[in-house]
């Protein structure tokens, strides 16, 4: 109970300002007067608990499920595995889950871009291990060149019936200058459709890319029930430029119980405990 709360019975005759004298107050400009207060009589009132903080107001860090407005990323791996496209997909994955979950399932197709060196080194998509909402919705274009790439991704962005964009391109073709990185966010930002771009054994140049991420792979946890069995997939992610986030470090993996991607490890700048939906530790790996 409150020591001191608002009474909200009508003052008795002579106690406390009448309505018309109230009135002419807020009529002359001056404050108008205070209610009668009392001890004990209103409980302390209940507020309903504060929603989490929206996407504009964390300060600067950057986790699983912020960052969908972003429609142009970067991210740089090595040619000899696959961190690179996987992450770029699980990000694609966990946006398209969280689509579903505030505006309804999104059936649209997807494409999927490489250039002729993109296919040496890493391989065409291999349909069945793909995740299975995406498997039926691919569509899979081998360019010549990387002029040739860059123009079908241009031309993918700019189809609003196409619910995402991945790209692959090796190393640093003079196609890919910081005009046509400019290119790409501009139809990227105009249409609404986000790009994943993966550089594939390439140095970092000059790009407009609103996120780019250096890519590695990480140990997997060992299963519960067998150790031996392989793991879920992690990635070492550094979040090395971006127009809205501070740069960062995280490993972040499927998780497994709520089929999405998730943090689990802070980043080395120290990510704040209020900035996800839940505790870090409850998702450390297990000793």
């Amino acid at each position: 109970m409150n020591r001191i709360a608002l009474a909200h019975s009508a003052p008795k005759r002579g106690e406390g300002p009448t309505p018309s004298a109230a009135a002419g107050a807020a009529a002359q400009g001056k404050p108008g007067p205070w209610p009668r207060v009392v001890e004990g009589l209103c409980p302390t009132p209940q507020l309903p608990p504060q929603a989490p903080p929206l996407y504009h107001a964390v300060p600067g860090r950057w986790h699983p499920g912020l960052g969908h407005d972003v429609r142009h990323t970067e991210l740089f791996a090595s040619a000899d595995e696959a961190s690179g496209v996987a992450l770029a997909l699980a990000l694609a994955q966990n946006m398209a889950s969280r689509h579903a979950a505030a505006q309804g399932d999104d059936h649209r197709p997807w494409l999927w871009v490489q250039d002729k060196t993109a296919i040496r080194l890493s391989g065409r998509p291999y349909r069945p291990g793909l995740p299975e909402g995406l498997r039926h919705r691919l569509i899979h274009v081998a360019a010549d060149k990387p002029a040739d790439a860059l123009f079908a991704l241009e031309e993918g962005l700019r189809c609003r019936d196409l619910a995402f964009v991945i790209g692959e391109m090796a190393g640093n073709p003079a196609a890919l200058d910081f005009t046509a990185s400019r290119r790409l966010s501009l139809a990227a930002q105009r249409h609404d459709v986000p790009l994943w771009l993966v550089r594939l054994s390439a140095r970092h140049d000059l790009g407009s890319a609103r996120m780019r991420w250096d890519v590695a792979p990480a140990p997997s946890a060992p299963r519960r029930w067998n150790p031996d069995a392989p793991g879920d997939p992690r990635w070492q992610a550094d979040l090395f430029r971006a127009h809205v986030f501070q740069p960062g470090q995280w490993i972040l993996g499927d998780d497994s119980e709520r089929a999405e991607l998730a943090v689990f490890t802070p980043d080395h700048g120290g990510m704040v405990s209020d900035a996800g939906d839940r505790s870090l530790a409850s998702v450390q790996p297990a000793a």
